[in-house]
């Protein structure tokens, strides 16, 4: 963990990477006025537009509160929408940080993620499922601390088939 520290603290020499620090930020903040689910959409447009911006970094800033607000968009009281939407931001993630930070960050996103298959919409399942194909199944050994979780997450879809 300290290299991950490392390596963001050097990052905050760099201008641009400030300017990300703060448009994530401004997400953020958007995230805090929502009142219905259709904001809740809009506010994770903005975080994958500040996201899809800024891909040339491989570190997300405010990326424990980035991923209490992802959790938070998986209630399952929330609309299959917001779930889709929310996955897109994961998979935006994933692919700036890529599989080594990923592993490094497992605890971080798998809070929100782990639960959804059990309580998810049928048409939520599938993107879930290509998320988790996609970005942990290529972990393979270093999947092995959040493993548990995956598994928990993943075995009620056995029952439907």
């Amino acid at each position: 963990m300290a290299a991950i520290a490392l390596d963001e603290y050097e990052l905050l020499g760099d201008a641009r990477y400030r300017s990300y620090i703060s448009a994530v930020d401004k997400a953020l903040k958007s995230f805090e006025y929502t009142s219905e689910w259709a904001d809740l959409i809009c506010a994770l447009a903005k975080l994958n537009k500040v996201l899809l911006s800024n891909v040339k970094y491989s570190i997300i800033p405010r990326r424990i509160t980035v991923s209490k607000r992802l959790a938070q968009c998986m209630h399952p009281a929330l609309p299959s929408g917001v779930h889709l939407k929310a996955l897109e931001t994961y998979d935006i993630i994933f692919k700036c940080i890529g599989p080594v930070r990923l592993s490094q960050e497992l605890f971080i996103y798998s809070a929100g993620l782990f639960p959804l298959f059990a309580n998810a919409a049928m048409n939520v399942k599938p993107s879930l499922l290509s998320v988790y194909e996609t970005h942990f199944v290529p972990l393979g050994e270093k999947l092995r601390p959040g493993l548990n979780g995956f598994l928990i997450g993943v075995l009620p879809g056995l029952e439907e088939g």
